[in-house]
């Protein structure tokens, strides 16, 4: 490999909280917007019965709503794709990619994967899926792990088409690399499912979009 993917550590959490103005006499806060630091971009959930998603900032200890955060990818998330044939699905040697690395960068948001609330025994073999149905935006975007080498383990690519599966255990928690392939605003469709120890039921949560604005 003759360049790889810089994967940095370190901590922090910025939630800055945008003001549209509603009226000359008031303002009304729109979404949250999720910058730096800690946060379980997806966070799945079980409540009364059905499958929840949420993004949990770990820093604040503070849960959102997918469509009240935005999740931002700063301008030095920028790099370039690696020239290795291991990293084409990021497409071509020497391109730009902007990524959130699996491993922490203080300049970057460390975005993760989370069941953690959820409880042994509930479903079957203690799995759930997360499920990425649909993406809007404008360019491509990859899911990925690297191993204690730097080789690539593809969970999700939008170009080889949707839906993908994300396994989770219940309990797990996963950091995973979020490569975007341009700089612009990406709705991310995703959801959910598992099924009941109990009855061989499969349950699906609700769909939810998530929002990662990409700086150039």
């Amino acid at each position: 490999m003759q360049r790889t993917l810089r994967l940095l550590a370190g901590t922090g959490a910025v939630a800055v909280a945008l003001v549209a103005a509603a009226g000359p006499a008031q303002a009304h806060p729109g979404p949250v917007v999720l910058s730096t630091g800690h946060v379980d971009a997806i966070d799945v959930e079980f409540e009364d019965g059905a499958l929840e998603l949420a993004i949990h900032d770990e820093e604040s200890d503070s849960e959102f709503a997918p469509s009240d955060a935005v999740l931002l990818v700063k301008s030095q998330a920028r790099t370039t794709i690696p020239d290795d044939p291991a990293y084409a699905f990021l497409g071509t040697a020497g391109a730009p990619v902007w990524l959130l690395p699996q491993v922490q960068n203080p300049d970057l948001l460390f975005a993760g994967l989370s069941a953690e609330e959820l409880e042994p025994g509930v479903f079957t073999g203690d799995q759930i899926t997360i499920n990425l149905t649909g993406v809007r935006g404008p360019g491509d975007i990859a899911i990925f792990t690297q191993d204690a080498v730097g080789t690539p383990t593809v969970l999700a690519d939008d170009t080889d088409g949707l839906p993908d599966g994300l396994p989770l255990a219940a309990g797990q928690h996963e950091h995973v690399n979020w490569a975007f392939g341009k700089a612009g605003v990406y709705r991310l469709t995703v959801t959910a499912s598992a099924t009941l120890a109990a009855t061989g039921e499969t349950v699906t949560s609700d769909p939810a979009v998530y929002t990662f604005s990409v700086k150039r």
